[in-house]
């Protein structure tokens, strides 16, 4: 009798199991039918596009931006008949998919930076994120923004002193440069923790996001890669990977630690933490650990998770902006000294220590800014899936398709930009701006999961290149037309380099 019952049970469960897993396999299937209804590049059986990605890293960047010329602006791209993944490169299609809390979540590709960052603020969906970003806010806001803009100074300053040991060179690299700069200075304000620029451990924090940075790409293009689970116990390049994620955590851990080791030995309250003094400038990490010990609402692993994603985010972004706006810049002079008449109009007897009010007040570099991060956003392209079936350009995007938005195609989309290749800052004259779609210029991203720190980047920004331009004239090396653009996690040139001139401008 009980052997019976045993044998009925299993039975029953492997019945169930049978009919669950079909039923899933029919709604995969009817899923499938429904994407490839959208127009894409030609496939072939069983690999899709796969064949097509496989080469150089700058030759698929070319074809993806080919890709989305020919079949855009809602089109597919399949990496094998299993993996169809929607892209998009128009504005009005991207209000349709990212314009609505309801599609917040991220995309499948975001798994594969799971092991460096967590579930932190670029990864979190649901009520973990509803709840980080009203921790969050408060750190970028206006009143800690005009504080930080000291540190800015000071590190503009520093970066300056760096740029003249470059003078004598025929071209400097400013790639390295770069990160450095804004590395220190996002560590100096929202962490409250001054690098030493001679350190080891700060040089191979930035090479191993490099690194990172390609591992990810790999496995994009590579479907037996995207398990976690097996990726990092059977593959070379999955080991590699958790030697280098160990040395972004002891990075960021030690900055924690320092951190709160001080919060605890001056006891500094929730209210205390939205000012600013010499022992005091933390706001971003003050109010994470005040969120943990006042009402428990994040704890330990979620403070590391946002630190992590906030360290990288805060500076490498701003680093990949800031490269490619001075390579613009070399190749413009007249913009150059256009920017350079304005920062002495605007900031007069405080050219060395401009406050907010000076900086919000420098318009022509704002545009400048602004063309810069059109032409080259430091995040090229953002992914989301669909939390509902959404009628776009004529097609349906069905429930759980992954959406990847081509930020990087939209801004040279010459429905909103015509001649989208030209550097023109004159695109951001405000009579110019008025009937431009609110999704057509989304460096930042746009609706709801827009960059929690945009503010901080434009003062950021408008503060080193005001130091770079009042004491250098920058001369082209690079153009437009001679670097070559790879595929990564943020937008990068070839090796990592990006040639300008530095040459002293005479006072």
């Amino acid at each position: 009798m009980f052997l019976a019952l045993f044998v009925l049970f299993w039975a029953l469960l492997c019945y169930m199991f049978g009919m669950n897993f079909f039923k899933k396999l029919g709604k995969f299937i009817k899923y499938l039918l429904v994407v490839y209804k959208l127009p894409g590049p030609e496939r072939v059986a069983v690999f899709g596009n796969m064949w097509q990605i496989w080469c150089k890293p700058e030759e698929v960047f070319k074809q993806l931006r080919l890709w989305s010329k020919e079949h855009g602006p809602v089109y597919i791209v399949s990496v094998t008949y299993l993996f169809p993944g929607v892209n998009i490169a128009e504005a009005e299609a991207f209000e349709k998919v990212a314009g609505t809390i309801k599609n917040i979540k991220k995309a499948p590709v975001y798994n594969f930076l799971k092991l460096w960052l967590g579930q932190g603020l670029l990864r979190s969906t649901g009520d973990k994120w509803h709840t980080r970003r009203k921790i969050l806010t408060p750190a970028f806001h206006f009143s800690i923004l005009q504080q930080f803009v000291t540190i800015f100074n000071t590190q503009t300053n520093r970066f300056v002193n760096v740029l003249k040991q470059e003078t004598d060179k025929e071209w400097t690299n400013v790639v390295p440069l770069v990160s450095q700069f804004t590395l220190c200075t996002i560590s100096d304000t929202s962490m409250g923790t001054p690098l030493n620029l001679e350190s080891e451990n700060d040089k191979n924090y930035v090479s191993a996001i490099y690194q990172v940075g390609k591992i990810v790409y790999y496995r994009l293009t590579r479907p037996w890669t995207y398990c976690n689970t097996l990726f990092y116990k059977f593959f070379p390049t999955g080991y590699k990977e958790k030697e280098l994620v160990k040395t972004l955590h002891d990075f960021t851990d030690n900055i924690i630690a320092k951190r709160m080791e001080y919060f605890e030995k001056f006891e500094v309250s929730e209210d205390d933490s939205y000012n600013y003094s010499k022992s005091k400038k933390m706001a971003f990490l003050d109010l994470l650990i005040n969120a943990k010990l006042t009402d428990g609402s994040i704890d330990d692993q979620g403070i590391k998770d946002e630190v992590n994603t906030f360290l990288f985010e805060g500076h490498d972004t701003i680093a990949t902006s800031l490269g490619f706006i001075l390579m613009l810049l070399a190749n413009h002079r007249n913009y150059q000294d256009q920017i350079f008449q304005e920062i002495i109009t605007v900031l007069e007897d405080c050219v060395e220590n401009p406050e907010v009010k000076h900086l919000n007040e420098l318009k022509f570099l704002e545009r400048c800014i602004k063309e810069g991060l059109r032409l080259y956003p430091s995040i090229p392209m953002i992914a989301r899936v669909m939390e509902e079936n959404t009628e776009v350009n004529g097609y349906i995007l069905p429930r759980n398709a992954p959406v990847h938005i081509h930020i990087f195609d939209i801004h040279r989309n010459e429905k909103h930009w015509p001649d989208p290749e030209k550097f023109d800052p004159d695109r951001f004259l405000p009579e110019n701006c008025v009937n431009r779609h609110p999704f057509s210029f989304v460096p930042f991203s746009a609706g709801p999961r827009n960059c929690i720190g945009q503010r901080f980047a434009y003062l950021e920004l408008k503060a080193v290149l005001c130091g770079i331009i009042r004491n250098f004239i920058l001369e082209p090396v690079d153009t437009q037309e001679t670097i070559q653009l790879v595929p990564d996690i943020v937008l990068r040139t070839e090796n990592e380099i990006l040639k300008v001139k530095f040459s002293l401008r005479s006072t």
